[in-house]
């Protein structure tokens, strides 16, 4: 590596953990300089300590956050919108609670992009990674606003990559599937529900973070350069079957 080398940055909200960590591991491999967000004080304390890595405290509601941040971050190649939040147990039919959850899961990822736009455009190739979901395509009879706010995640993708197209910022999604969290621990645990979500998926397993972390780092890559508009699911085939 040449000492003029400049990785690029990678700026992943909701990295502190999960999919969202899976991803930062992927792109530290691929060498990027990346920055990973949490909501807790707890959650940013809990990111390992590696070369190349940074961990920062924000709620992706709070525009005055968001811009502090980004305004701290000297150049963005990548951002890749991971935070979200889903409540359980038709919690979501609350009007309250649906507004937090779009409010985090669509407009907080709107916030973000926005936030970060005018340093993509410097870059040069600016790419954005949206997290979309299965419940972007199916009904959520429990978790209404989180399945708006994925299928709202889908539209706002397609719309910025159309919009910021000409600008060189490639905008796409991920969907993904039944991935090994602490999020989905209680459907592992449920001999029952587990067994039907097995029994759905054509791979017969559950996806890991970094099943995710690969597909985002092509993305993000130049191998990726004439992809944007897409939404992939990755989902072991469950959404095919």
């Amino acid at each position: 590596m040449s000492a003029s080398y400049s990785p690029k940055t990678a700026l992943i909200t909701g990295g502190a953990r999960g999919i969202g960590w899976g991803i930062a591991e992927a792109l530290l491999a691929e060498n990027y300089q990346v920055i990973v967000t949490g909501l807790t004080d707890e959650e940013v304390a809990s990111v390992p300590s590696r070369e190349r890595l940074r961990a920062h405290r924000l709620d992706v509601t709070d525009d005055h956050a968001v811009t502090a941040l980004i305004e701290s971050i000297e150049q963005i190649h990548c951002l890749v919108n991971c935070a979200g939040i889903i409540l359980r147990g038709g919690a979501e039919y609350d009007i309250t609670s649906f507004k937090t959850v779009i409010d985090v899961n669509l407009t907080g990822t709107m916030r973000m992009c926005l936030a970060a736009y005018d340093k993509l455009r410097a870059s040069g190739a600016g790419v954005i990674v949206n997290t979309a979901s299965m419940l972007s395509f199916f009904g959520g009879p429990l978790t209404p606003a989180y399945a708006a706010s994925k299928g709202g995640i889908v539209q706002l993708t397609k719309s910025l990559a159309v919009a910021w197209a000409p600008d060189n910022i490639r905008v796409n999604a991920i969907a993904p599937g039944w991935i090994a969290t602490e999020l989905t621990k209680g459907a592992r645990d449920d001999h029952d529900r587990n067994a039907s979500i097995m029994a759905r998926t054509p791979m017969k397993r559950w996806g890991s973070p970094d099943d995710i972390g690969g597909v985002v780092s092509h993305l993000c890559s130049d191998a990726a350069r004439y992809m944007t508009g897409a939404i992939i699911p990755i989902d072991g085939g469950y959404a095919a079957n």
